[in-house]
């Protein structure tokens, strides 16, 4: 006879399977490992939403275990719990409030009276909350498409940028890179070598030169070779950085001289690791060179996958890519279904009779 699960062993997540020990590799060799024997094929196998969410699905579902310990009534003190819950999982309050209360609704309205149809609720209100992040993508409406990558020192900036690039590239397009971080000589470098990895053209200056001049170079290049894409990375900065965030300005300005409607996105690129810090980024970045779009990193780092939910709450903005991993197939295309799904796992089979 199979034991049945109770309502909290089902919300308790599952413990991580152990792994090997790993030889550390670099991040450049992970990401452009040529290697071919079996253990680097299997280790550069592309990470799942579901898996990269592994700790911020396994915090979140541990707190609502809790809340639907032993016997639980739904009501106003379970609801005032979930808010809790969702507010200390980086989900923010602002949109922690608006959640829970469309949860109250949904469980009226569908006469809901177990901890499975709560959490099922629960999923499809940070579904529809996360919806408008998940927009459509047309790269091709203008030739070159000029994107502008912006973001503080550390996010993985130069190196999402560098994944894009080859992604764009394995699926037909021509592309460009600028080595616009003319503030950092070891980034050019970076670009440079990841460029000639992939044969993608990449346009630099000096160490020091004026990022505007080597993004303007870069776009005539686009131009006259016909490239469907041009990716500009430019120098990691705090928006304190009144210099660097005035060459930003600067970068746009050159831009929209020789064409109003570029750069025609400027995505931001946010690290998950550094929480609710990052909506003070984004509104910063914003402010200054007008963010289009957003680009959450190393979500399988922490715990903190909720940010994108605050993240669209606050903002509406699309969320273009998100990482979950360090291979260049580990930035997806982001999908609020999926990535909902991912975060809070149904339970209904994993639940007997008991429940």
């Amino acid at each position: 006879m199979t034991e049945s699960n109770t309502p909290e062993q089902a919300l308790q997540p599952e413990q991580a399977k152990e792994k090997p020990e790993e030889k550390k590799r670099s991040g450049f060799a992970r990401f452009f490992s040529r290697n071919k024997d079996k253990t680097e094929q299997e280790s550069s196998e592309p990470v799942s939403v579901e898996e990269g969410l592994d700790k911020s699905r396994t915090s979140l579902m541990g707190k609502i275990g809790n809340v639907f310990k032993g016997s639980f009534d739904i009501n106003d003190d379970l609801f005032d719990e979930l808010e809790e819950v969702l507010i200390t999982s980086d989900i923010g309050v602002e949109a922690s409030l608006e959640i829970v209360e469309r949860l109250r609704e949904r469980v009226k309205s569908d006469k809901i009276q177990d901890a499975p149809g709560v959490i099922a609720g629960l999923r499809a209100e940070i579904a529809s909350v996360l919806k408008p992040a998940e927009q459509p993508w047309d790269v091709l409406h203008q030739r070159p498409y000029v994107m502008l990558m912006v973001g503080i020192n550390g996010v993985g900036k130069t190196t999402t940028t560098a994944k894009i690039a080859k992604q764009f590239r394995d699926q037909g397009k021509t592309v460009m890179l600028a080595a616009a971080d003319t503030f950092r000589a070891a980034a050019v470098e970076q670009l440079q070598e990841w460029g000639r990895r992939m044969d993608i053209p990449v346009v630099a200056q000096a160490h020091g030169a004026d990022a505007a001049a080597v993004a303007y170079d870069a776009l005539n290049s686009a131009i006259v070779k016909g490239s469907q894409v041009l990716i500009i990375d430019t120098a990691g900065r705090l928006h304190t950085q009144s210099d660097l965030m005035e060459q930003l300005q600067k970068i746009n300005r050159v831009l929209s001289n020789l064409d109003p409607s570029m750069p025609h996105e400027v995505m931001q690129i946010l690290d998950a690791g550094t929480g609710q810090n990052a909506l003070s980024q984004l509104e910063h970045f914003q402010k200054a060179v007008g963010v289009t779009s957003v680009c959450l990193t190393k979500l399988d780092g922490s715990a903190k996958g909720g940010l994108a939910i605050s993240l669209t709450q606050k903002y509406g903005l699309p969320i273009r890519y998100i990482g979950v991993g360090e291979g260049y197939m580990d930035l997806k295309p982001f999908n609020a279904k999926e990535f909902s799904n991912a975060l809070i796992p149904d339970i209904t089979n994993q639940i007997g009779n008991e429940a």
